[in-house]
């Protein structure tokens, strides 16, 4: 499992939960698809944590609520959560997409070890300036971007004696 993410604020609470969930429900409504428990849980769940999360790994918290929720429908949901802007995939070192919440939060980018697997989030606002230098220069007008630097953490660094890694 990746290190638990670096946030603003230690939980989220209850009136932005049911904020995130209005704007879950006008997406739902958008895509034709109707408003469930199960649906509400797993956002619930999701929001509630502060890890980078695997549809696996979220489909074992929101079991521990309600034993009755599949897979699938924890996959599809986070495809919605994401569909709306709640939710954004992260991709790491590992091949294994991951989902954080992007409710209410900062513009945050990562930085992962190749070794280890562990992550740090960091702020950068020249990122968001490049993105919209880009943007401008080839006539777009952006919403989102992705960035991930990749390298060796210095404990890991530290195991190899010195030896250069690759």
């Amino acid at each position: 499992m990746l290190q638990k993410r670096i946030d603003d604020r230690p939980s989220i609470s209850r009136e932005n939960i049911r904020e995130a969930g209005g704007i879950f429900l006008q997406h739902l409504r958008r895509v034709g698809l109707k408003q469930t428990e199960q649906r509400n849980a797993i956002l619930r769940t999701f929001l509630e944590t502060r890890e980078h999360l695997s549809t696996e790994e979220l489909h074992q918290l929101v079991r521990k609520t309600d034993p009755r929720i599949g897979f699938t429908t924890v996959y599809r949901t986070l495809k919605l959560l994401a569909g709306c802007g709640l939710a954004s995939e992260v991709a790491f070192h590992d091949g294994i997409t991951r989902y954080e919440h992007q409710y209410n939060r900062r513009s945050h980018h990562h930085m992962v070890c190749t070794e280890c697997g562990a992550s740090v989030e960091f702020f950068s606002e020249k990122v968001g300036e490049i993105e919209h230098e880009i943007g401008r220069k080839h006539h777009y007008v952006t919403t989102r971007h992705t960035f991930q630097i990749y390298g060796v953490c210095e404990p890991c660094r530290k195991k190899t004696n010195g030896r250069r890694i690759v």
